[in-house]
């Protein structure tokens, strides 16, 4: 009988596909080819190089305990099958080395991964943290960076010639010019140009702290997307709703990371470390920013020309394709939706914005000057 709190494993009398996968595996561990797996085999692959340092010493005892059930100094092939589907084991056993198996050995069909026990996950407190996990250098994370040199380049070349205030002969090339609007590469080249040093350096900061770490995880392409989304959104809403301005910085980018990293932390709530303090962490810099931006702009002392509406719509581009297309490491029923409202919602609004800037002629200065 099953002590309280525990179910039983049932073998089927005909082996199928997935038995024939851990079979495979089992038959791998067992060094001696003795049909049983022993403490000192379970230690050796655990220690191996794949597994250094991953787990503390007295882990390999407590499996061997738990999953040993007849307390024969063995592991028999049903114990073992059992420890491979148990959620007690998959936090610290499956994760290190179900990962080195599935790499190791061709995978030949579905694998049953029914829970087999009801006992809780954290018994070795290792529940979460898995996106941290991810982070990854290779490939090396290097789109953040190579923009970064571009917008350095650009201004050192303008500084060249005499000017750090967004006049230079790149400046003019590539800002955004509301009386340009046809030359529509500027609704996405502005974010090259800096007005200042400390413009450039806050950016620079910001898009390198923030940008990288998202590379390694979810690899340089999405992280563009994400970056490039918040930079036309930027442009797009400031063109519709303050027509007359001029726009340079990569304010929009920026702020789509910061609210890519909000995404993120959304579609990963349960496999990360403080989940919660990071969102508020990123939600109140994003806060006081912008915050900011609009008080400087309507009330602060020699009133500026904030593009302050770039850096919403970045955020807001950013955090829907955020979602849309960043990695998202266990995806639930409720995520998807999510995922369908975001990307249907962003479209619709780069769809709209687009359009109003082709059709609505009157909206805008005079593209003649």
């Amino acid at each position: 009988m099953p002590g309280q709190g525990e179910t039983t494993v049932s073998v089927p009398l005909t082996p199928t596909r997935s038995d024939l996968y851990w079979r495979r595996i089992f038959n791998k561990y067992d060094r001696d080819a003795d049909g049983k797996i022993s403490y000192a085999e379970l230690k050796e692959i655990i220690e191996s190089r794949e597994y250094e340092h991953d787990l503390p010493d007295n882990v390999v005892e407590k499996i061997m305990k738990l999953a040993d059930r007849d307390n024969s100094g063995y592991l028999d092939f049903n114990e073992f099958v059992e420890m491979m589907h148990n959620p007690d084991f998959k936090a610290v056993f499956g994760h290190f080395v179900a990962r080195y198996v599935h790499s190791i050995v061709p995978h030949r069909g579905p694998v049953d991964t029914t829970v087999v026990s009801t006992r809780s996950k954290s018994i070795f407190n290792y529940s979460d943290g898995t996106y941290e996990e991810e982070y990854s250098c290779w490939p090396p994370a290097i789109c953040m960076i190579l923009i970064s040199l571009v917008e350095i380049v650009m201004f050192c070349y303008d500084a060249a010639h005499g000017s750090t205030t967004a006049v230079g002969p790149l400046a003019k090339i590539f800002i955004y010019n509301p009386h340009k609007r046809h030359e529509a590469w500027r609704f996405i080249t502005y974010m090259f140009v800096h007005v200042g040093v400390v413009h450039l350096l806050v950016n620079l900061l910001v898009q390198l702290f923030l940008g990288v770490p998202l590379e390694m995880v979810h690899r340089w392409w999405r992280v563009t997307l994400v970056y490039l989304a918040g930079v036309a959104a930027g442009s797009l809403a400031t063109s519709l709703t303050d027509p007359r301005v001029h726009l340079a910085g990569a304010s929009g980018g920026v702020y789509a990371l910061i609210a890519a990293h909000i995404a993120t932390i959304i579609m990963n709530w349960a496999e990360m470390e403080f989940a919660i303090i990071q969102l508020l962490v990123f939600l109140l810099l994003a806060a006081v920013d912008i915050g900011t931006a609009v008080y400087d702009r309507y009330w602060g002392a020699g009133v500026t020309n904030i593009g302050y509406v770039a850096h919403l719509a970045g955020a807001i581009a950013g955090l829907l394709v955020g979602i849309g297309v960043l990695r998202n490491l266990e995806k639930r029923k409720w995520e998807k939706r999510l995922w369908w409202a975001a990307v249907i919602l962003y479209c619709c609004l780069m769809l709209a914005g687009i359009l109003a800037n082709i059709f609505w002629v009157d909206h805008f200065p005079d593209t003649k000057l």
